[in-house]
């Protein structure tokens, strides 16, 4: 980035838009020479240049831009998108959306109310791209088929192999479903546990880790099920993508799992378990049918860390279990102060049952992750408007 507009000091709000209203080119429009070489062709985008300004609004925004760095936002744009010619640079496309979700604008319509020169400030540009703008790199940027999936598949990647050594080898599943209330097409209905209705929509199964960091997202506008999506689509990209261990060490110790695979009671079935540690993939679910309560005197008293680094005093008993198909798998039950037990599966023969409990806990980092991306950041909202033929 450059630095423009800095010889006489910072510059205030109100002398910000008493020059952008002055503007001959349009609100904001502060930097026409080469807004006017970049429609004629000599210029294919104009230079990110940081200006010193006081009173920005939303300016502190800016704080997370080193995150959104580190975390790969602009580290491989130039390698899978490209832009025609013009005057907003590739990177400040990225930018713009990254920090619009970040102040809860959670449409491009809405940002019709922000201030596009203050915005600008921000971008290192002299306005924010009008909505209309936007809309049409936006959609320049999604006809390049396939180029949005291998940019989300090169960066979670990257995130699930910087995960924490305690955390590495963790996924969890989970399905959200985004309501459709309109009227161009009649979706399939599903159950929303949220909602205690069947409403129509299309679901989302989201991966996670340890925490509640989002790894990827697989849409299924027409939903077969968890089952069916754990086998078909998650387990071959996990396959494909996830950090593991190294053969030999595999081959060295019969126990050791690539990875474990987290999920609530719509994951249950006794033949995906046995198909899954075939391929020394280990699960961890709640029983669908754990049966009659165990006695009160096989639990005991066991301090359990979390991933937040609280502890808390849980009782937990543990028995082989054989299900139905015949398969060998480990039952844990814990014993809540009303007197409820809840059942877990575990095909992870090598793990302690006090580390079985604080994961399955920590599943709730998922379900909360959820929850605050569907109130501050529209997990929603439609995309679009309009329908696409299903293949």
């Amino acid at each position: 980035m450059g630095d423009k507009e800095s010889a006489g000091g910072p510059s205030t709000l109100s002398e910000r838009s008493l020059c952008d209203s002055q503007a001959e080119m349009g609100y904001g429009t502060t930097r026409p020479l080469e807004r006017v070489m970049a429609s004629c062709g000599p210029l294919t985008s104009a230079e990110l240049a940081s200006v010193a300004a006081d009173d920005v609004p939303n300016g502190g925004v800016l704080c997370a831009l080193p995150a959104l760095l580190s975390e790969g936002l602009l580290r491989h744009t130039r390698s899978f998108y490209r832009l025609p010619a013009g005057f907003y640079p590739l990177e400040s496309i990225f930018l713009a959306l990254a920090l619009l979700a970040l102040v809860r604008c959670r449409s491009l319509e809405q940002s019709r109310y922000l201030s596009p020169g203050e915005w600008g400030k921000l971008l290192g540009l002299d306005r924010l791209p009008e909505v209309k703008t936007l809309r049409r790199k936006i959609s320049a940027l999604c006809a390049q088929d396939g180029k949005a999936a291998q940019w989300q598949s090169r960066l979670a990647g990257e995130w699930m192999a910087g995960v924490k050594s305690d955390s590495v080898g963790l996924f969890y599943a989970d399905g959200h479903v985004r309501v459709y209330h309109g009227s161009l097409t009649e979706l399939p209905r599903r159950y929303v546990a949220r909602e205690r209705l069947c409403l129509r929509g299309t679901t989302d199964y989201w991966i996670n880790g340890l925490g509640g960091a989002p790894f990827f997202v697989l849409t299924q506008p027409v939903n077969p099920g968890l089952i069916a999506v754990l086998r078909q689509s998650i387990v071959p990209r996990l396959l494909a993508q996830a950090p593991q261990p190294e053969a030999q060490a595999l081959k060295a110790n019969p126990l050791l799992c690539r990875f474990t695979l987290i999920f609530d009671r719509e994951g249950y079935s006794p033949d995906l378990f046995a198909e899954l540690k075939a391929q020394r993939i280990a699960i961890l679910t709640y029983h669908k049918f754990p049966g009659q309560d165990w006695p009160l005197a096989e639990f005991a008293h066991h301090s359990v860390q979390l991933p937040g680094g609280q502890s808390v005093e849980l009782k937990l008993a543990e028995r082989g279990t054989r299900l139905s198909n015949g398969l060998w798998v480990r039952e844990i039950r814990e014993l809540s102060a009303t007197g409820t037990q809840s059942s877990i599966l575990s095909t992870d023969m090598g793990l302690d049952l006090i580390r079985i409990a604080a994961r399955m806990a920590a599943r709730w980092s998922q379900e909360n992750f959820l929850k605050y991306m569907r109130e501050h950041y529209g997990l929603e909202r439609l995309i679009e408007y309009g329908t696409h033929p299903l293949p």
